[in-house]
């Protein structure tokens, strides 16, 4: 199949595609004109990749554990896992972050707090 009905099938974009293959993470054939062609593995691949962007996991860290997909699911070796939870931690870390500058702009907006302007 040639991109765009590949790209619909994987729920992803042709530019998404594009990008995956300029990342090394899909490597789709060519026709004798030069048009890529999918095939339903390729499809596969690409909805597991677009997943994991998603979540905020990183094309390198996607290209190392490729191996880890068979058949169009994330089997989770113990390595990647290990990945996913340490970009688990640092969302927490960066959400904690963002609550305690929430909380200190509440506290320079809240009345009688504000500067007069004097």
């Amino acid at each position: 199949m040639l991109i765009g009905e590949a790209a619909e099938r994987a729920g992803a974009s042709a530019r998404a595609l594009r990008h995956y293959e300029d990342a090394g993470l899909l490597v789709p054939a060519r026709t004798a004109g030069g048009y890529r062609e999918y095939d339903d593995a390729d499809v596969a691949r690409a909805a597991v990749i677009k997943t994991m962007t998603a979540a905020g996991v990183g094309t390198d860290v996607i290209r190392r554990y490729l191996d880890c997909v068979r058949a169009g699911e994330l089997e989770l070796c113990p390595e990647l896992l290990g990945e996913l939870r340490e970009i688990s931690a640092q969302l927490a870390r960066q959400q904690a972050a963002l609550a305690e500058r929430r909380a200190r702009l509440a506290t320079l907006s809240a009345p009688g707090d504000r500067p007069t302007g004097r």
